[in-house]
């Protein structure tokens, strides 16, 4: 065996056993390397690295492609703590360790993630960092997809990469109003939990290094790659309060070797969730109501006024699988690899409809109403192929492919088309009530729509190592990339959209299908300049050019300096921008409420420059932060940055009406409104616009400090803190001289975003036993909310000009894990998230609607489940 491969095969990562006390770190440190090595060949650009260092934490991660050349000259500051992960994320540089970098980065680590006790990777991102959080409750196919926000920003404007490489997005886009309106975000969930190592996390602007969407952060999801062992786990667990919300997951991988120094990991995963269902919500259709209600009273049989379950929590199977692998060719060149597929199955609760809905047409088929329920079926893959090298010309290189794509069929089941039911149906194509399917009957499922995101990214990458004048190190970096975008819609079943569609969910027409594409090629360079031991600069610049949007230009200068080995300092000011997705710009829908309808207009549609759009550009972005780095003792280690992220020509939604402007707008479409019955004003419409400029502002803490006891155990203590506001600089007025954004639309971009969030974490091991206790808490946030049904005067319901300010208040939350370790292969854990069972505040009766929606979905704060207890147990081989 060549010394080159002898260091491949003495190098691969060793993972530990996912919850075990042998694992146990910081809540924002990564894993201890007497359980994981560097895969000498992968490093901040994804080739091999000449002198990677065999020390630092487990990586085989590439950001551009290319391996970091020879370390520039070694810092004389801040001592490598042995227990701190070699980054690869947001630097070109060789073993550049977090609290190195130039720009923030936050390392979370796969144990770290499985001690927050969820099974879904965005909830446990929320639990465990501070400056994401997610929406408690999503509605209609939005509540089916797992999307994070970042400072304060949408899933849009989050860019996640796997290994370094940009990953796919979903093209499940959330189509209702609030925070995430029209984004189709990486969906989390679609990635095997058991494939990740760590995760790095860039808080900074960074869309000259990576491109469009980096403007809020950039996550990079970093997997296991070792050539032994087999790890399993499995976790159940419900809410013990409500008595619903069941979960359970499993989890297999392992390595093996592919030749003599090559390794291959598989990965797979179950795992599966009930419907939790928030108690006490009556539905105001059923009880006693006031003589204003805007919705009509059930007179008929008795029917349990609980039995509305939209606020509740979807039902979801997923399986995941994912495969890695890595082959040296020879002394100079290594073939690698990966593949992710996941496939979910859910369905999540839409309004209870009364048995009289439609008329009464629909009570021969269900006599005591129906509560329809909203379906996906999805299939979400990827694959990378790949070679890196470090002998072109001096040049270490890496040249790779990656494919990925989404496909969604959404369905309604539990469901009727009351419109081809009621007696106004007509088989004649000349009359207004024309159904293309006849009259007098209708399925109970109907297929809705189907749609599909994909994306091929090409990427040739370039690094090398120069000494400027022999005085000045530098590492330079290149290259480019080549991107196909595609996204298509397909129509329905026509029983879900001819007369107003199937009751939940209407479906789409096929005037509303169609398949759109796009080129996207980039250019970018980067220099990093190493002017003395102590100062650093880095250049960063990148051109795109869109083949629907145009050209775009977009810069980074970082630097950093360290004062002593203690004090340093650093800054950023970047340019960036993000290119409206595909979906953006095409996608329609109309939603079907029991007393209305609201329908999303495509952005370069004739119904929406009806209303006012001038159809969507890219956003452009300027984001500023400097920050402090701090070691003020041994061990403590303190970081505190502030940031200004400003982006102009934000993609919001934009336009809403409601009334007979709304049905004519929504008719333009090809929609037919439903056969309820409804008034005009509980009928809206609206798009997606270019209608914004805001301001972010934020302060980000860190700290975390380890009590070494000796025989009495040691404890980690962490805090990390996320202080964030977003104001509204511009409000764009459209074609028709209205402002686009109404005072619940701004709320939804500037204040639905929790003020603050802390995390306080002691994780505490001894002996066999390992404890850990999470202190959260959530800051006030403030919606404006819509005047349902029970509002007084009557001209309130369902206005968008009046609406009713509501603040969530702060909330804490407890978290406690308790484990055992019964030997090397085995370990147990039982836990409880929100052990005091609190809940959000609950919204007025007037704000309600139907009485149904108990709290403020809008809310990006705390979760409506409630307290949550569950087991885990691992074993490692």
């Amino acid at each position: 065996m060549t010394s080159r491969r002898r260091l491949f095969a003495a190098t691969i990562l060793a993972v530990p056993m996912l919850g075990s006390s042998a694992a146990a770190v910081a809540d924002t440190r990564p894993v201890s390397t007497t359980h994981a090595k560097t895969h000498s060949k992968t490093s901040a650009h994804g080739a091999r690295a000449k002198a990677a260092s065999t020390t630092a934490a487990s990586t085989t991660a590439q950001t551009h492609g290319v391996t970091p050349a020879a370390a520039p000259a070694k810092r004389a500051h801040f001592t490598n703590d042995a227990n701190e992960a070699v980054i690869v994320t947001g630097t070109h540089s060789a073993n550049r360790h977090a609290r190195q970098s130039v720009s923030p980065v936050t390392v979370l680590t796969s144990a770290v993630l499985q001690r927050s006790g969820q099974i879904n990777l965005g909830d446990a991102l929320t639990r465990t960092y501070p400056q994401i959080n997610v929406q408690p409750m999503g509605s209609d196919a939005a509540a089916l997809v797992s999307s994070i926000h970042m400072r304060g920003l949408s899933s849009n404007q989050v860019l996640v990469l796997l290994d370094g490489k940009r990953r796919h997005t979903t093209a499940n886009i959330t189509a209702d109003s609030g925070p995430n309106f029209g984004a189709t975000g990486v969906d989390l969930s679609m990635i095997p939990a058991n494939m990740i190592d760590h995760i790095e996390v860039l808080e900074d602007g960074a869309a000259a290094m990576y491109g469009s969407d980096a403007i809020a952060g950039v996550i990079n999801i970093i997997t296991k790659k070792t050539d032994h062992g087999i790890n399993m786990s499995a976790q159940t667990g419900a809410n013990a309060y409500a008595g619903s919300g069941w979960q359970y997951q499993l989890n297999l991988d392992g390595g093996m070797k592919l030749g003599k120094d090559g390794y291959i990991h598989l990965f797979g995963q179950m795992s599966h969730s009930d419907h939790f269902y928030v108690n006490g919500v009556h539905d105001h259709r059923l009880i006693n109501q006031p003589s204003y209600a805007g919705a009509s009273s059930y007179t008929g049989q008795s029917i349990p006024s609980d039995s509305n379950h939209i606020s509740s929590t979807p039902e979801e199977t997923r399986e995941n699988f994912g495969l890695d692998w890595g082959k040296p060719l020879n002394d100079d060149v290594e073939f690698y690899g990966s593949i992710t597929y996941a496939h979910r199955h859910s369905e999540a609760y839409e309004n209870y409809r009364v048995p009289n809905v439609g008329g009464g047409v629909a009570e021969s088929v269900y006599p005591y109403g129906f509560s329809p329920l909203e379906t996906i079926e999805e299939n979400d893959y990827a694959a990378t192929v790949g070679a890196k090298g470090d002998n072109f010309l001096g040049f270490e290189w890496d040249v790779s492919s990656t494919y990925g794509a989404d496909y969604d069929k959404v369905g309604n089941k539990n469901t009727i088309n009351t419109g081809v039911l009621a007696s106004t149906c007509s088989t004649d194509a000349s009359s207004s009530y024309y159904s293309s399917v006849g009259c007098g009957t209708s399925p109970t499922t109907a297929r809705a729509e189907s749609y599909s995101m994909a994306q091929w990214t090409n990427n040739l990458d370039f690094r090398r190592h120069f000494n400027i004048g022999h005085v000045v190190p530098m590492t330079l970096a290149f290259g480019m990339e080549q991107r196909m975008e595609s996204y298509q819609i397909w129509a329905g079943n026509p029983y879900s959209y001819v007369l107003g569609g199937t009751q939940g969910y209407a479906g789409l027409a096929p005037q509303n299908a169609g398949k759109w594409y796009r080129d996207i090629w980039a250019w970018y360079m980067d220099g990093d300049f190493h002017f003395t031991k102590k100062w650093e600069m880095d250049f960063a610049g990148r051109f795109e050019h869109y083949t629907d949007v145009g050209d775009t230009e977009n810069g980074k200068i970082s630097t950093r300096y360290d004062f002593t080995k203690r004090i340093g300092v650093r800054a950023t000011i970047s340019t960036g921008f993000r290119a409206p997705t595909l979906a953006e710009e095409h996608f329609s829908a109309m939603n079907v409420s029991p007393t209305g309808a609201s329908g999303l207009l495509a952005a370069n549609s004739s119904a929406a420059r009806t209303l006012g759009s001038p159809g969507l550009k890219p956003e452009r972005s300027t984001s500023e932060s400097g920050g402090i780095v701090l070691e003020p003792i041994n061990g403590l280690h303190v970081e505190a940055d502030v940031y200004q992220i400003n982006i102009r020509d934000r993609i919001v939604q934009g336009g809403t009406v409601n009334g007979q402007t709304a049905i004519d707008a929504i008719q333009d479409m090809g929609f037919s409104l439903p056969g309820n019955s409804y008034s005009a004003s509980g009928v809206s419409a609206y798009y997606l616009a270019n209608g914004a400029s805001t301001r972010t502002q934020g302060l980000d803490i860190k700290a975390d400090y380890t009590f070494h006891m000796q025989k009495h155990g040691n404890l980690m203590l962490s805090m990390a803190l996320d202080l964030n506001r977003t104001r509204l600089h511009h409000n764009g007025i459209g074609s028709t001289g209205k402002q686009l954004l109404n005072a619940q639309n701004i709320g939804y971009i500037t204040t639905a975003y929790p003020r603050s969030k802390i995390i306080l974490n002691a994780f505490y091991t001894v002996g066999n036993w390992d404890v850990n206790v999470r202190q959260t808490r959530y800051g006030q946030t403030t919606n404006m909310l819509t005047y349902q049904d029970w509002a007084y005067p009557k001209t309130l319901q369902y206005s968008v000009d009046q609406f009713q300010k509501f603040e969530n208040s702060p909330h804490w939350l407890t978290d406690i894990e308790v484990g055992y370790r019964f030997n090397k292969n085995w370990h147990l854990a039982v836990g409880v998230n929100n052990i005091f069972n609190v809940r959000p505040r609950r919204v007025s009766q007037i704000v309600n609607y139907l009485g149904s929606r108990a709290y403020d979905t809008a809310s990006m704060q705390i979760p409506m489940t409630g307290g949550y207890y569950y087991g885990r147990v691992n074993a490692s081989f």
